[in-house]
């Protein structure tokens, strides 16, 4: 597959390190209505100096903000209105595992930071950023796309287009296996009709890939995989074997999303976000709905934590918001968060808020009020290149009572900054 336009070389920027605060407008709760997301947003543009701000934001200013109509029939989700919160956030630390390579995947899990640069995964400790140790160093594996955990495992994807099963530990990782399996290969290689052609003259195993692992989900005791060779594979965690290959785009696949319903999502370079689901007493996933409003290739998915929104980014720099309905089987759109100057290449929901990493070297954090209205609650700057992977998780702070979120950016840069978010309402703010 190609190399994207948006992945060249960015013009440097300088991380501040310093606290940035700003006050944000938020609309007013409506008491009677319940909704997916349970606080309030705001739409203005947040202080990107080190110092402490107060936002006035104008209808003008916004317009400003808000140049970028990529996809003018999708109406933007931003809204302006008096109630306030204070946020503010600070880079913590930076960490450079390899100053040569790019940081190509982050994930948080317990408190275990892991970051792959090229091959190489590096695991830290998240609340000192101390290098514990890393693994996968003398692969042929390629870069690796995705990094995901499954009880007391560890999986990742990789541009050789296997996915690797690791056993974890403070000392090390051991690699338990490779997918497919070797008793699975053993199983199937000996009946022709096991085999299908992936491109001129090359004949693989059904249950391979044949490019690059670009995104991977783990629910409901199932592994979802998806690749650029266009599928979508669904492996059994209980014995890792594969179960099942779908053909899921007529381009490159880049991202998955998988609802605890069993509800698949993927997104591909072809434009289109795809819905797939496994009928009652079905065997194999069905197509339930094709998704088509963005321009370009979609880069990224993430759903809600009660999957009745999908949020896709793509190429088009727009994030759109997708909404289950009543009347509809499916997702439909309902806006578009507009801000970034240039390709969304990851997503992050954590709680009520959605994190946004794009080409542009920043990172967005968006909130939603009861109204459906959302607003950007920081602009995080500082990466020289884009921003190709975000890890998030939320913390107890005693001094930010409506939230606090340690939040991880990667950049091509090959460097990973440490972010602390913290939410507060004005009325609390007063009171201090």
């Amino acid at each position: 597959m190609p190399i994207q336009s948006w992945l060249h070389t960015c013009s440097s920027a300088n991380c501040a390190t310093a606290t940035h605060q700003s006050t944000i407008s938020l609309p007013k709760q409506k008491q009677q209505q319940q909704h997916a997301y349970d606080t309030s947003i705001s739409s203005s543009s947040c202080s990107e100096a080190p110092s402490s701000t107060t936002s006035n934001t104008s209808a003008s200013s916004l317009e400003s903000n808000l140049s970028i109509q990529t996809l003018p029939s999708v109406p933007s989700l931003q809204n302006l209105s008096p109630q306030t919160f204070s946020v503010s956030h600070h880079c913590l630390n930076s960490l450079t595992p390899h100053p040569s390579r790019p940081v190509t995947s982050l994930a948080v899990h317990n408190n275990l930071l892991y970051a792959a640069t090229d091959r190489q995964i590096n695991v830290y400790d998240r609340r000192t950023c101390t290098n514990l140790h890393a693994f996968n160093t003398q692969s042929t594996s390629g870069s690796t796309k995705t990094i995901t955990f499954s009880n007391d495992t560890v999986l990742t994807t990789h541009q050789d287009s296997k996915i690797r099963v690791w056993h974890p530990n403070r000392e090390n990782h051991r690699l338990l296996t490779t997918l497919p399996t070797v008793n699975d290969r053993l199983r199937r290689f000996l009946l022709p009709k096991n085999y299908v052609t992936v491109r001129r003259h090359d004949r693989r195993l059904w249950i391979e890939h044949a490019d690059a692992v670009t995104g991977l989900a783990v629910t409901n005791g199932a592994i979802y995989s998806v690749s650029w060779d266009r599928t979508l594979k669904i492996w059994r965690l209980s014995d890792l074997r594969c179960v099942e290959s779908v053909k899921a785009h007529e381009d490159a696949v880049n991202a998955v999303a998988v609802s605890n319903d069993g509800t698949v999502y993927t997104g591909s370079a072809d434009r289109r976000i795809r819905v797939w689901a496994r009928p009652a007493g079905g065997k194999r996933h069905v197509l339930v709905a094709t998704m088509e409003k963005h321009r370009s290739a979609v880069n990224a998915l993430a759903l809600n934590d009660d999957a009745s929104v999908l949020f896709s980014g793509a190429c088009d720099r727009s994030i759109l918001v997708w909404e289950r309905e009543d009347s509809a089987s499916h997702m439909v759109v309902g806006g578009a968060l507009r801000g970034h100057q240039k390709a969304i290449l990851c997503l992050v929901n954590v709680g009520d808020l959605l994190l946004s990493g794009s080409a542009d070297r920043t990172v967005r954090i968006w909130r939603r009020a009861y109204d459906g209205r959302f607003g950007c609650l920081a602009v995080l700057d500082g990466h020289r290149k884009p921003v190709k992977s975000l890890a998030a998780i939320p913390e107890y702070d005693q001094s930010s009572p409506n939230g606090s979120v340690s939040v991880f950016s990667g950049s091509l840069d090959g460097e990973i900054k440490v972010w602390q978010v913290s939410i507060m309402s004005q009325s609390t703010h007063d009171r201090e």
